[in-house]
């Protein structure tokens, strides 16, 4: 892993995985922990909107996806800005802080209103703390190793949501769909804000030596400071390569939403138990999560484009096969190909931000960029809500995945390949 060693005046400050190994491993614990408190969900949430609310529309059902990916989509918009602004640490602190009641409001929330607000709060805190990961690995790792970095990151997190998936699944199985299963993130919490508050180190000024050092672009478009809303057009209509992530990135979390809130009760009404459906719930991030560490080094080596391509077309033939299926056999293949077609996304897509942005506006960049990301949670419930009501689970699953090979084509057309070292 290369390094890059300081300057005079950088305060011994260095750039590279193996030079900031250690507060790198302490944010993909960190990570990890950020996707437990969304895995806890994956399983538990959707039955209990059917066999305890008694959410009987799909619209309704789905409203907690919808609260959560529109509140995450803009804390990351924010949490770009105020990275920039206030520092790292204490934006991934706040995030934290904001999270302490959310698994008693889950467990114990009387009404569907409550478990609406606690996924408002969890979106907060995704929206923070994931944002800032994310943001501190780009800053600690410089520019060579920026895919492997963000595969490391994104397995952390969505391993972690696979595993706390299953994990509630089997409590559930067991225990009942509440209190127990979301007694696992309280522990989350409290282990998250005391290693991000006591262990965890500011990264800004990693950005700022990078910038320092950072080789100006043919025509100056993306160097130096840009204005906020200069970033925004950039990352969502005027740059290619940004243009096209972004909107990848928000297909790719629509079916995300698809996967967390249509699939499980798809699953039950074929007369699935709760701890296979657990285990789909699981498998699905698991293999996303695990490829990633692949996927992410392996778009350094080869470049972004023709990755993201693929995982958006193959996502596509997933989710049909998923519509397809009646067994579970076919399912767990499907959620196999699924994660598989999901990592060859992720990573890169975030890669792509660090490769285009300048490290003066990376942040902004990121944030932007998660800001239509994690709209797609958003999009994806109230359409999949609303198509599901109107024509069916089947229909709505086929109809998202013609709307995902149309982004991977897109995609094909619009981005240029941003990462070009062999």
């Amino acid at each position: 892993m290369s390094t890059t060693r300081p300057t005079p005046g950088s305060s011994g400050i260095r750039l590279g995985l193996r030079a900031n190994l250690a507060q790198f491993t302490l944010l993909v614990v960190v990570n990890a922990l950020v996707g437990g408190m969304l895995g806890q969900e994956r399983t538990v949430l959707p039955l209990l909107a059917d066999d305890v609310f008694h959410l009987s529309a799909y619209t309704s059902a789905l409203t907690y996806i919808v609260a959560f990916g529109a509140t995450k989509a803009v804390t990351n918009f924010f949490a770009g800005t105020w990275s920039d602004r206030f520092g790292r640490k204490p934006v991934l602190i706040a995030g934290w802080l904001i999270a302490l009641p959310v698994p008693a409001m889950l467990a114990w929330g009387p009404t569907w209103g409550w478990i609406i607000a606690a996924n408002i709060l969890l979106g907060i805190n995704q929206g923070m703390t994931w944002s800032t990961t994310v943001i501190m690995k780009i800053d600690l790792v410089g520019p060579e190793r920026r895919g492997l970095a963000m595969g490391f990151n994104e397995a952390a997190g969505y391993v972690a949501v696979a595993a706390t998936a299953m994990a509630t699944g089997a409590i559930a199985e067991h225990a009942g769909l509440r209190p127990e299963p979301f007694l696992l993130s309280a522990a989350y919490v409290v282990l998250a804000l005391g290693l991000s508050t006591l262990a965890v180190r500011e990264t800004r000024d990693h950005a700022r030596f990078e910038a320092a050092r950072h080789a100006a672009r043919t025509g100056g478009a993306h160097d130096g400071e840009l204005t906020t809303g200069q970033v925004a057009r950039l990352t969502s209509l005027t740059d290619k390569a940004l243009s096209a992530a972004s909107q990848a990135g928000m297909v790719n979390n629509l079916n995300d939403a698809l996967a967390w809130g249509v699939f499980p009760l798809l699953f039950a009404a074929h007369g699935l138990s709760i701890a296979q459906i657990g285990i789909l719930a699981a498998l699905y991030p698991a293999v996303w999560g695990a490829g990633q560490m692949l996927t992410g080094w392996w778009s350094d080596h080869i470049g972004r484009k023709h990755l993201i391509t693929t995982g958006m077309l193959l996502q596509a033939a997933a989710l049909a096969l998923v519509a397809a299926g009646t067994t579970f056999g076919v399912w767990a293949t499907a959620q196999a190909l699924l994660g598989i077609g999901t990592a060859l996304v992720y990573p890169t897509l975030l890669a792509v931000i660090g490769d285009v942005a300048h490290p003066a506006w990376r942040a902004r960049a990121v944030g932007v960029y998660r800001l239509w990301r994690d709209g797609g949670f958003a999009v994806g419930a109230l359409l999949a809500g609303v198509l599901a009501d109107a024509y069916g689970l089947t229909t709505a699953i086929y109809a998202i995945a013609a709307l995902t090979a149309a982004s991977g084509l897109l995609v094909a057309v619009r981005m240029y390949e941003t990462h070009t070292r062999a």
